[in-house]
């Protein structure tokens, strides 16, 4: 039993604990610290002990600790919401930093007519920042999931997720969207012409061309091999046509400098359908490609729409 030790073994092994103690009495007066509670609150024995502990604490528990305190040692049967179980909160460093902390509160007893009160106080900063560290991990990891590599336009796993977010808007809100699907005209030619790297470097041209011509509340995604989705928020086809001639018409103004410094020209074709609250996303997207596919078979260059008539079969 560790109460047969001698007090001096138990007072050496709570003065070598990681874990910082502190003792105050029944009027919250700081009776003692050991040496991880000085670390922890940056207080010298000499600055801490005889203080009151509100000194440590929030505002907001400092008003009603001592209360608290009072009620229980006033109490005849000792019984306690606290005593004895972890909480977690945060205590003052002599700066006035607010450090994250797991307390268990200890009722000792008493001694020469005077109850004191016990606790293990853990500092928290290390798991916290662990915690943030591991959340940034799963954050940029699911980031990677959702992004390109090449062109670090959000992919087709994005693409669908934001397509069925932002139909679920427009149904609580109201409003059309539009979808569409725009395709790099002969871009095989660049690759078997040019090389893969610098069809890579056309990609990211592109990427940045669309994206710029966009809306900013436009998605612009990279969906296939030299494939891009797009999804038009609060526009009806006639209106995303606009802005998709737009991004057309970019596209044909812009020369691109290869790697080996031959300046290319490219075109798009781009297919539109409305995202209609009766459509899920791939039926949709089916209706757009065929969209695209006019658009091909109609020389290429051009925007091309299939309206409710021309669902697919």
């Amino acid at each position: 039993m560790i109460s047969q030790l001698p007090a001096s073994i138990v007072a050496s092994l709570v003065e070598e604990a990681l874990d910082a103690v502190v003792i105050i009495d029944e009027a919250c007066i700081i009776r003692y610290v050991n040496p991880a509670m000085q670390h922890l609150s940056g207080f010298a024995p000499g600055e801490i002990v005889g203080q009151s502990l509100n000194g440590l604490l929030p505002e907001a528990l400092a008003a009603l600790h001592d209360s608290h305190v009072r009620q229980y040692a006033d109490a005849g049967d000792r019984q306690s919401s606290v005593l004895g179980r972890v909480r977690d909160f945060a205590i003052r460093h002599r700066t006035g930093e607010m450090i994250p902390i797991a307390l268990k509160a200890l009722d000792l007893g008493v001694t020469d007519g005077v109850r004191y009160f016990g606790a293990f106080v853990e500092d928290l900063r290390p798991r916290k920042a662990l915690e943030a560290a591991q959340n940034a991990l799963l954050a940029k990891l699911e980031e990677q999931a959702l992004t390109d590599t090449l062109t670090r336009l959000p992919n087709r796993r994005a693409y669908n997720q934001e397509a069925e977010h932002t139909m679920a808007r427009a149904r609580r809100q109201g409003g059309a969207v539009t979808i569409g699907i725009a395709d790099i005209d002969h871009f095989k030619q660049v690759n078997d012409t040019y090389g893969h790297p610098t069809g890579d470097v056309v990609l990211c041209e592109l990427a940045s061309i669309i994206r710029e011509a966009a809306r900013g509340t436009d998605v612009v995604a990279r969906t296939g091999g030299e494939e891009f989705g797009l999804i038009f928020p609060n526009a009806a086809p006639d209106k995303a046509q606009l802005v998709a001639e737009r991004i057309r018409k970019a596209v044909e103004a812009a020369s691109i400098l290869t790697p080996g410094g031959h300046s290319l020209k490219v075109t798009l074709s781009i297919g539109l359908a409305e995202l209609r609250p009766d459509l899920h996303v791939e039926d949709a997207l089916a209706i757009a490609d065929a969209a695209l596919y006019d658009a091909k078979n109609g020389g290429r260059n051009q925007v091309c729409i299939r309206l409710d008539a021309d669902v697919m079969h």
